[in-house]
């Protein structure tokens, strides 16, 4: 209750700020926390984007507005003295709660790509094109080798071909299938 009392002489529209902002940001303090040790668990805000699956993360989350109330309030507080029109107060301390809520999505989608699997899996060749590295014999003669690009990385396999003629070193191949750790080409 005392700490509540400095806020007595103050006028409505800061009181108001300073209403929204104490909450507010003991909320987003415990929600930063319990993110860091791992509480927080999966979004559990209301889904109201239509269903539309192409957003990672929705727009209309406590999360977000979290967010927007803490740019709003505290960007009224720290400029409510030094902008006398108090429209363009409430105008600016908007701004910056939109600012807050774009910062948010920014550093989710640079936080997302960063949780991408991008290990390799000898099916993700399947339909690539490789260069021949060691000449593969004709089918059924032996085996060669091939250098081909999956996620930007490069990678050395060992191949076999179906095709009568061997493939030379240094020939464009399409991986057509996979068998036990062996990619099947053919020339393209």
């Amino acid at each position: 209750l005392t700490t509540m009392n400095f806020l007595e002489h103050y006028e409505p529209l800061l009181k108001a700020f300073w209403y929204i902002a104490l909450p507010v940001s003991i909320f987003f303090l415990l929600q930063t926390i319990s993110t860091f040790i791992g509480l927080s668990g999966s979004e559990t805000d209301a889904d109201t984007d239509g269903g539309d699956g192409d957003m990672p993360f929705e727009l209309f989350t406590l999360r977000n507005l979290i967010n927007f109330l803490l740019g709003f309030s505290w960007t009224g507080i720290s400029f409510y003295q030094s902008i006398e029109n108090k429209t363009i107060l409430i105008g600016i301390s908007v701004l910056v709660g939109l600012l807050f809520v774009g910062v948010f999505f920014f550093l989710i989608k640079q936080i997302l790509k960063l949780s991408e699997d991008n290990s390799f899996k000898i099916e993700n060749t399947i339909n690539k094109t490789a260069e021949v590295y060691l000449t593969i014999p004709e089918a059924k003669s032996g085996k060669g080798k091939i250098q081909i690009s999956v996620n930007g990385s490069f990678h050395e396999l060992e191949a076999i071909t179906t095709s009568p003629e061997k493939l030379a070193s240094g020939s464009t191949v399409k991986v057509v299938a996979v068998e036990h750790n062996l990619v099947i080409v053919e020339k393209i």
